[in-house]
This record gives C-alpha cells, structure tokens and sequence, in this order.
C-alpha cells in the first residue's frame, strides 16, 4: 500500500479548501501542500455559486448593519464574537481574492454591489451571475502556478487515520481510494501528515431535489463523526426558494439575486406570494420565502410558483443574468417575457464539523472550513452570500494557525503503521444494489425530512435510515470499496445525524420548522450536537 508524505493535506478543493492552500503557501514557501479531489477540481459548491460573496463595501453600509443583518436571520443561534470577526475581515477578503485574479463586476471604478434575501443593503460583491466558477477559476489558476501544491483528482477519502495520545485524539492523515487511469483500476493509498484540512462541501445530496454537485454527499462530517469528532445543528438545513422547475432535466439555481434586482413569487392565478408574509416582502431570509411557497404549493397541489422580473428592461436583464437567462431559455422559458416556473431545493447545510474561528476540532491536526464546518456564524439560518465570506476568512485563520504551530503539530504527529482490510480479501462484487438503496435514502429523507416536519414523520423516517445504514456498514465491511458504495455509507451517515438532531430540537427555529412544536422555545436556544462519545460540551449524544 503507498505512503505519500506531506506537510498539509487538503480534501476537497472548492473555495476554502483552495484559498487554505495559497495561503499556506504564502506563509511557508518551502510547504509541501496535497488537495485531494472527488472528481474534477472545478466540480465544487463553489462553483456553482451565482450569487456572490457578502462584504461591507460602501459608504452606505457598516459593519454594525451587516453583523445585524445576520443575527436576525440566524434565529438566535449565531455566535456574535464570530459573526463580528468574519464580517470584518470581509473588505480584505475580497482585496486578497481579487490579488489572486479573481475579477468581479465593476460599476465604472468600483465594485458593482447587489442585494440578496436578508440584507438591508446592497453589499453582495459579484462576478455577473457566474461568481463562484470565476472564483474557482482564479483560485485554481493560482494553485497550478504556485510549483508546490500538487492536486489530485478522482480520488476519495474513506476515512481519516487517527490514533489515541494520552487519551487525545490524533489526525496523522487520511486514506483514499484513487483512480487508476493507466490500467481503469482503483488502489488505497495513505496521505500521511500532521495537518489534514477537511473542506469536503455540503451534504444536500440526502435530498431527491437539490441545488448541490454530485459529490456533495457529506463526506467530510461522515468521516469526522467516525473519529469521534462533534457535530453540530445539522437539523437546519437551508432549502434554497427558487429552483427551476423543469422535469428531466438537471436541477438548476435561480439566484437569489433575481429577487434583489426586482423579481417577485406569484402564484399560477398572479396572487404576490411575499406581499403578506413578511416585512421584507421578496427580500425576506429565505426559510421564511420557502415555507410561503412550500405552503403555496401544498394548498393549491401546484406542481410550482412563479418568479417574474419580465417587468424589467430586457437588456438590463441579459446583461445582469446572462447565464441564468441562457439556462432558462434553453429549457424553454425567456425570462424577458415570462416568468419562470421554480420550487424549493435543499441547498446548504447551516450546522457541521464543530470548529473554532480558526477552523480547529477536538481532534489533534485535523481543521475544517466552508460547509464543512459549523463555527457559529449562521446559526439557524444562513444569510445569503454570507457562506463564501465565513469559507475565506476561516481558512485564511486556519493557515496562519497550522503554519505557526506546524513544528507543535509535527509532533503530535502519530506515526503508527495503519492496518487496512486488504481489497483482495474483500468480495469483488456487490451484495446490494447501491443505487436502489440511494433512492430509498433521497426518498425518504425528501419526503419525511423536508422544509416542514413532525415528530411522527422524523420517527419513522430514522427507522427507514437505521435500516439502510446497517445494510450498508455491513456491505462495506465486506466488500472493496467503491466510489459509489463510500457515498452511500457516507450519506446514510449524515442522513441519521440531519434526523436525530431534528427529533432532538423540539421546537420550530430558523430552517428546523416541526409542526407539533410551531413557536421558539428558550429551552432550545443553544446548538444541538452528536459525537460517537460522549461529551459534556453536547446538548445531545
């Protein structure tokens, strides 16, 4: 089995994971830097991100507005300390991010700004209507030209490699089933070093209906949760409003945005959906836009509401949305004319890895940033374009962290000889059919765990869930593992953590609404979290 030795290792390589490794680079020149990929290196959240990234940037605004902004959206449960921390980095973010190549829209000299759901001015920083991919497109840019981080793609971690130092935990690597491209095989191999940065993206593939990559199958929390690590508020999962419907094909984001330039929710009969529902009409945070239109939808047993900005100038409208009015129209819809027919799609998770601002866990060398990771930031509901911000910001502490603490790090480092099943003594073959059992898991999750819940419906989805994970943990103690079969266990993993919490959180807070439970409760008013030990610092275990 092949070790490969390095100073830091990255999985996964959306923003944070990316702008980790340059800075790494930046403040250790000599570092020796892996990022492991799923699939290709641009297949990320990040790159699917229309909106942009949310920073104090004009005379109109402030930092006091902004962190407000955010604690109201995020019921409660917000850390202040790192609300306030990451909001003002923000300005210097964006410097650093434009530094590296990364070129958003301008209005004459400066930044063009947008408005998103929940801000009470326009700060949204943007690259048109595809930032996330130009973003990923400098980053990405940037790591090919640096000469010492070195990528690797089509590779998938199983787990993380770790051992006990005087009753601590110790990361000392991962290990990782690759692709084979000169003979189509797949081989295990270590990645050995004392700092692993987790930055694996969402988990919203447990839904049917999602805005996420493929790859977004909770990777990260799965493995960390199996090493003992604490998770945390995983039961507030934010459904993105405004998905385009469109039957057979893939699901595709109208962002937010759209609504900031003017667009508004109607009804099929042209009632104003917003108009009642909330103070901030279209612009309300978005677990209030989708419970309206989840209610909307389940009312009048539409298929799907309708967002319209026709009223708009045509060309102020392909100028600003060039991508969403192309996508659109190639499914038939120009949005210049008529409205366009959209539903609620899972899209981000709020809660995850347990991190401090400096994106560290309880596990000694393991750090985690972007979606990953739960520092308190979003509480129980994320404002809009705040995601990419907090990714950024994290990461960049992260780095100076690793960096100043690498010798303190290298130390802690276990070098134990790691013990793996070896694949030729495992089953070649499956003993389930991987894609069947994913179905049952999307459907069960989407129709009992979706945007409006009940105790009952979270009961029994959790006996569904624990079924299918003991089917699976005992299929991949058996067989060699596959691309296909460690998503699965991840996902079943992730799915009873999302179901637990819930069924913990007996109360309706942000994006976890319970219909036996309809109003805040100050019992409630702290996060949840579930660790394989038990731990005082969790509400729940």
């Amino acid at each position: 089995m092949r070790e490969r030795h390095f100073d830091f290792v990255v999985v996964g390589s959306g923003i944070a994971g990316l702008f980790y490794a340059l800075e790494v680079v930046s403040l250790k020149p000599d570092a020796k830097v892996a990022i492991v990929t799923k699939k290709s290196a641009a297949e990320s959240s990040t790159n699917r991100a229309q909106g942009g990234i949310a920073a104090v940037l004009s005379k109109t605004d402030s930092f006091e507005l902004h962190i407000k902004d955010t604690l109201d959206c995020g019921g409660g449960l917000c850390d202040e300390k790192v609300v306030r921390q990451v909001v003002e980095h923000g300005p210097r973010v964006i410097d650093e991010l434009i530094g590296y190549g990364v070129k958003f829209s301008r209005h004459d000299d400066s930044l063009d700004l947008t408005r998103e759901g929940g801000h009470s001015v326009q700060r949204v920083v943007h690259a048109g209507d595809l930032t996330g991919k130009e973003i990923d497109r400098a980053l990405l840019n940037a790591c090919s030209l640096s000469g010492c981080i070195e990528m690797f793609k089509n590779s998938i971690v199983l787990d993380l490699i770790t051992a006990s130092d005087d009753g601590k935990t110790v990361c000392s690597g991962i290990s990782v089933l690759r692709d084979n491209a000169s003979d189509n095989s797949e081989e295990i191999e270590l990645f050995l070093s004392p700092v692993t940065l987790l930055s694996t993206g969402g988990l919203c593939q447990v839904y049917q209906h999602n805005t996420n990559p493929s790859i977004a199958t909770g990777d990260g929390i799965a493995m960390a949760y199996r090493a003992g690590a604490s998770i945390a508020n995983l039961e507030f999962v934010q459904f993105h409003p405004t998905a385009m419907y469109a039957p057979g094909q893939a699901t595709f984001l109208i962002s937010e945005a759209v609504r900031g330039e003017g667009g508004r929710l109607m009804s099929l009969d042209g009632r104003y959906l917003m108009e009642e529902a909330h103070q901030l009409k279209d612009l309300a945070p978005r677990d209030v836009v989708a419970r309206t239109i989840d209610k909307e939808l389940k009312d009048t047993q539409a298929e799907h509401v309708l967002l319209d900005i026709s009223h708009k100038d045509s060309e102020f409208i392909k100028g600003r949305f060039p991508h969403i009015y192309a996508t659109c129209l190639k499914y038939g819809t120009d949005i210049t004319k008529e409205p366009i027919p959209v539903v609620p799609s899972a899209h981000y998770a709020c809660g995850g890895l347990k991190t401090d601002m400096d994106g560290q866990t309880e596990i000694r060398g393991l750090f985690a940033s972007g979606e990953v990771a739960m520092t308190g930031m979003h509480g129980a509901n994320r404002l809009a374009s705040n995601s990419l911000l907090e990714a950024v910001v994290v990461s960049k502490n992260a780095a100076l962290k690793t960096v100043s603490e690498f010798e303190k790090l290298k130390e802690y480092q276990i070098n134990n000889s790691v013990t793996l099943e070896l694949i030729d003594k495992k089953a070649k073959v499956s003993n389930i059919n991987i894609e069947k059992t994913r179905a049952q898991l999307t459907k069960t999750m989407s129709e009992l765990v979706g945007i409006v819940r009940s105790e009952k419906r979270l009961l029994s989805a959790l006996e569904k869930i624990e079924s299918l994970r003991q089917i699976t943990e005992q299929e991949y103690a058996s067989t060699a593992p596959s691309y296909e079969l460690v998503e699965l266990r991840n996902l079943v993993t992730v799915a009873e953590l999302i179901i637990k919490s819930g069924l913990w959180r007996k109360e309706s807070r942000g994006l976890h609404f319970m219909e036996d439970y309809p109003a805040e409760s100050k019992k409630f008013a702290l996060d949840s979290g579930l660790t394989r030990r038990i731990s005082k610092r969790s509400a729940l275990v």
